[in-house]
This record gives C-alpha cells, structure tokens and sequence, in this order.
C-alpha cells in the first residue's frame, strides 16, 4: 500500500483490512540517500543556587564539567541506539555527534546536540533522544542534591536534508 503524499497524516499508521489502524515502518528504501543534520535541545533547571553549587565541586558525583563528560557520553550512545529504543525509528549509520552544555541564567543548563549523517530518513529522532538522555543523566547524578530538578524543553531546533530541505524553530 503507498503512503499519501499528505504532511498532515501519520506515516507511522496504516488502515489494516479490518479498517483498524496498523503501526508500520515507512517504507524509505527508495528514497535517495542524502546529507542529513538535525540540532536538538534540552534543559535541566535547577532549584535556586543549586547550579551555582555543583560549579564550586559540592555534587557528590563529581564537578559539573564531570557531570557533564558522562551526560555527553551517555547522549552519544543514546543517539547510536535510537533505533532501538523509538520502535519507528529508522537505524542510522550516523556520522557526527557532538553535545555541548552551557549555563542559561542562575538555574538552567541547555544541553544541544547535533547529529549528522548520510542517509534516507532523517535524523531528528537521534538527536533528540540523545540531548533528553544527556538531561537525564545530568539529573540522576544531581538529584542526591535536591528532588525538585527539572528536565524541561526538549526539541528540535534546525533539520537540514531530505524533500523538506532546511527547517529552523523560531525558538532557536
């Protein structure tokens, strides 16, 4: 059965013989093979002046800069195993990965990844998974600290590749 070429409908859903809604794989097998990229953010917020205490060194787990080489590692694997854990989700061969962690005000750190690889589905699912992976892991070391930590605002901020060509958030 051929997809529509409809945006507004889910791709991910098609009508069985018994006009019942079917999850399915899209089939992309002959689409072309193209440059893709996607940029992904995340956010953890912290209680007022917790963040200010784990960059003296007063998290149990470590300084924040150790926190945050393990919540980027973490984020690189997540971003590898994407396939495996969005049941729809394509398997990518992905060829770039890269995490950065930046301080926004006295209680939030933002946490971007960017994903990149050749392929014929996009990439805003790895990037995505990899930035809120990344957040979690800058929770479960933090959260000794304090219960209220929050991971907020994952999203997709650029997507590059692919029929839709470039997309940016007016939030990013």
């Amino acid at each position: 059965m051929a997809p529509e070429q409809n945006e507004n409908r889910l791709t991910h859903l098609a009508t069985g013989e018994a006009g019942e809604a079917e999850a399915r794989m899209v089939d992309v097998g002959q689409k072309p093979v193209t440059a893709r990229a996607a940029v992904a953010r995340a956010e953890v917020v912290f209680p007022a002046g917790l963040l200010a205490r784990i960059e003296a060194g007063e998290a149990p787990k470590g300084s924040l800069g150790a926190i945050c080489e393990v919540a980027r590692v973490a984020g690189i694997l997540a971003a590898k195993r994407t396939g495996e854990l969005i049941p729809m989700c394509h398997p990518l061969g992905l060829d770039h990965v890269e995490l950065g962690f930046e301080r926004r005000g006295e209680d939030r750190l933002q946490i971007t990844c960017r994903c990149a690889c050749e392929g014929r589905t996009g990439i805003e699912m790895e990037a995505m998974t990899a930035a809120s992976i990344a957040a979690l892991t800058v929770y479960d070391m933090t959260k000794a600290m304090a219960k209220g930590i929050r991971v907020e605002s994952v999203e997709l901020l650029e997507k590059h590749g692919g029929k839709s060509g470039h997309w940016r958030s007016e939030r990013a």
